[in-house]
């Protein structure tokens, strides 16, 4: 910053050169550890995501301050004197410095700040060359006065500018403020003005000086960092709106009862039944998965278990019309084969395809058959006298993966004391590929039959599904539903 000409004013005492130059080296050091950080987020593989336009629109503001910080930086170190304060010779060997910019980046940094003094009594006026650049000016074209500044001035922003003008001349006090100029070649430039009076001997205003300094770039980069900063509260809300829906729906859709359920619900009891759904590691994944039991009008029993492909909003509206389906045509009296092969329809010509699996087990509690089909799902597992098998699973691909896919069903005679558990794959933390993950879940709860052994109710066995499970930090949710046959 310029001392005025027509003031007396206190010199400045000059900053140390070795601070100056310890504070250039940092302000480059910590430009380069920027760029790469801002490279690394440039080269995001979705450019589209509002998290990565934000921390890139962050970095551009965070490069603009340091290249600005470097500039004013180097402007004080190049205007220190060459000799010391006291009129002695410099150091014979000053401290290295360090490594220049390069020349388009130092000179586009010293461009974007200039002075200027205005005279109130000689009229005189004195502009910076970089001032002229800044303003699109030729120095032969003349600096301009301060009644002609206000013409290269947005319309709209020239009236805070004679504000500020007129407050500095007639009270003394001190500008800060920005407006926008319309340069010759038509580009808009954002310029910061800083300045103040400077007072004659009768404490009149003799002069106005100012530094003036565009930062344009740097309020374009503000402006990124707030859209981009909006957008992503815009995403965060739609998503925890999206996340309260989809954990609504599925509310709505699974089983009201909790704890052991009994069908048939008067009588004796042939099932008695208890279910649990397990949520992923990360909470905000509502998946697709479900658990059903339902009392047929001929006195069966409906048990399902299932998952659909996807989370959010669309797996749980998805899966609530794939549950709805199944339960109309199970009413209806369809048996579990033909069944599959009108959900695989469904999902097959849904406006939105999705792909799913399933078992669909109907229970004769007169004769205790169960009668059941699959659609590339894990198979039942079947406890009996202390050890447990998986069932041998039926004909049937995914839902939703061919057109007219034929599913076949088995039939498998329980016993009073066995301990039927369905489930879906997410049981065990998926670590490598979905076939594994749900041959893994399988084989934990195989293990886990000597303690079935000793349950004595449904709800029992789920809660040794949990004290296995429940810990676990899996990446997609799940449930389990066990069958207990009665006497």
């Amino acid at each position: 910053m310029p001392s005025p000409r027509f003031a007396d004013h206190h010199a400045a005492q000059p900053p140390e050169r070795e601070s100056l130059e310890a504070l250039i080296t940092q302000a480059r050091r910590l430009r380069g550890g920027l760029d790469a950080v801002r490279r690394e987020a440039s080269s995001a593989d979705a450019p589209a995501d509002p998290q990565q336009r934000w921390q890139r629109a962050l970095c551009d503001l965070a490069v603009h301050h340091l290249d600005d910080l470097d500039g004013h930086l180097g402007q004080l170190r190049e205007g220190l004197p060459a000799d010391t304060a006291d009129g002695g010779v410099a150091d014979a060997e000053p401290p290295a410095a360090p490594p220049e910019p390069e020349p388009h980046e130092r000179g586009s940094l010293l461009r974007r700040v200039g002075s200027a003094e205005w005279n109130l009594l000689t009229d005189e006026v004195s502009w910076s060359d970089e001032l002229f650049a800044m303003f699109g000016r030729e120095p032969s074209d003349g600096p301009l006065t301060l009644d002609e500044l206000p013409s290269l001035v947005l319309a709209e922003d020239q009236e805070g500018l004679t504000t500020m003008v007129t407050n500095c001349l007639v009270d003394g006090r001190p500008i800060d403020g920005e407006f926008r100029i319309v340069r010759s070649d038509a580009s808009v430039r954002t310029v910061h003005m800083v300045g103040e009076p400077v007072l004659d001997a009768d404490g009149g205003t003799a002069c106005m000086w100012a530094v003036l300094r565009d930062v344009s770039a740097l309020r374009r980069s503000q402006q990124a960092v707030a859209e981009t900063r909006e957008s992503l509260q815009r995403q965060r809300h739609i998503a925890q709106t999206e996340h309260r829906l989809a954990v609504e729906l599925q509310q709505a859709v699974l089983p009201p009862w909790r704890g052991s359920l009994q069908f048939p619900q008067s009588g004796p009891a042939a099932l008695d039944l208890a279910g649990h759904y397990l949520p992923a590691g990360t909470r905000a994944l509502i998946g697709g998965d479900w658990y059903d039991a339902l009392q047929l009008p001929d006195g069966n029993t409906l048990l399902s278990v299932g998952d659909l492909t996807g989370h959010g909003v669309t797996a749980t509206s998805g899966m609530a019309m794939v549950l709805g389906a199944l339960r109309g045509m199970a009413v209806a009296g369809q048996r579990p084969g033909p069944l599959m092969g009108f959900l695989n329809q469904l999902l097959d010509t849904a406006a939105q395809p999705a792909l799913g699996s399933a078992v669909c087990c109907r229970f004769d509690p007169a004769t205790r058959l169960l009668e059941w089909a699959q659609a590339g799902h894990p198979a039942p597992l079947l406890f009996r006298g202390g050890t447990g098998r998986a069932l041998d699973p039926p004909e049937g691909v995914l839902l939703g993966a061919t057109t007219g896919a034929v599913y076949t069903q088995r039939t498998e005679q329980l016993a009073p004391g066995d301990l039927l558990v369905l489930h879906t794959d997410g049981l065990a933390p998926r670590r490598t590929h979905h076939a594994d993950a749900a041959h893994e879940g399988a084989e934990r709860l195989l293990a886990l039959a000597p303690r079935f052994a000793a349950a004595r109710s449904a709800q029992d066995g789920v809660r040794i599904v949990l004290e296995e499970f429940g810990s676990a930090e899996r990446e997609h949710d799940a449930c389990v539903l066990i069958a207990r046959v009665g006497a």
